[in-house]
């Protein structure tokens, strides 16, 4: 199944854009190779609001997000995940606000590092994030005339959460799914196997649309999820045919796998080939010397 990107998106820095009943979007303005054009926040509500996904710690979105709120009750703020462009100003505005941090916890690693493995991505990670609730998976939270489901989707992040709007078709699908491009799945942050779990729980959901956290919305979600895991079987064949050719480190399939994508994100793509590496030795169809690492040989 091929798998079609949507990279068309206006951002609109500097305002509140209405996708929906009641929800705005609010985009800020940090693109890079791994935010697109910036972070997705959003708000919703009418006379009592939700926020999802504060951002970073940046003064002119703050700005917004409270021109767009407009001195209404937030009751409470929720946080899909611990990356430092999604939470970070949470915590400055739950004490404004006197609104309540949602999130499924606070930053950790999907697994526990090996001896003498650095973790790569310590410094996307917002390490002093601590919510007010602990979401439980399939949890409920009401506030005024809103209802946010939690559905739990390790993969990204081991704390990773999508949140769906109740009795609308929309989930709020942060970077698990995104129409612009694939998840980074980056050990010990990430997890192969659970990301493929996690697209299999949205899978059996019956949500009309997704809004993610960078980009515009997924507009056919089965479709597109179903395209996401064509596309990972396709990246997890490729790297089964590098071992049998006979690469033998990460950087040497990067060089053929990731021939034509962006140099800039080589760093990000043999992290996402250590994760199919990962997956494929806990499965028994790849054997290594050790564990596998983006600077190691294996076998």
């Amino acid at each position: 199944m091929n798998l079609v990107f949507d990279k068309v998106f206006a951002p609109h820095y500097g305002e509140a854009i209405d996708i929906a009943p009641n929800v705005k979007r609010i985009t800020v303005n940090n693109p890079s190779p791994f935010t697109f054009h910036g972070t997705n926040s959003y708000l919703i509500g009418k006379n009592s609001l939700a926020l999802i996904d504060p951002g970073p710690i940046d003064e002119a979105h703050k700005a917004v997000l409270l021109r767009a709120i407009g001195g209404r009750p937030v009751s409470h703020i929720f946080v899909s995940h611990t990356h430092r462009d999604h939470s970070p100003l949470a915590s400055v505005l739950k004490d404004e606000l006197g609104a309540l941090v949602v999130a499924e916890g606070p930053h950790r690693p999907s697994r526990a590092l090996h001896l003498g493995e650095v973790n790569l991505l310590d410094a996307s990670g917002d390490t002093g994030f601590m919510p007010d609730i602990r979401v439980d998976d399939d949890a409920l939270i009401e506030g005024d005339g809103w209802a946010l489901r939690s559905i739990h989707t390790p993969g990204h992040t081991a704390n990773h959460v999508v949140f769906a709007l109740e009795g609308s078709g929309i989930l709020f699908s942060a970077d698990h799914v995104m129409a612009w491009a694939t998840s980074i799945v980056a050990p010990p942050d990430g997890s192969m196997s659970d990301y493929m779990a996690s697209l299999d729980r949205l899978l059996a959901r019956q949500d009309r649309v997704f809004l993610p956290g960078h980009g515009g919305p997924v507009t056919r979600p089965k479709t597109f999820m179903r395209g996401l895991k064509a596309h990972r079987k396709m990246r997890e064949r490729a790297v089964l045919e590098r071992v049998k050719r006979g690469d033998r480190t990460i950087a040497e399939m990067v060089r053929v796998i990731y021939r034509e994508t962006d140099p800039r994100l080589h760093g990000a793509a043999a992290l996402s080939v250590l994760a199919h590496l990962e997956d494929l030795v806990a499965r028994g169809l790849v054997q290594t010397e050790g564990n596998p690492a983006v600077d190691g040989i294996y076998w």
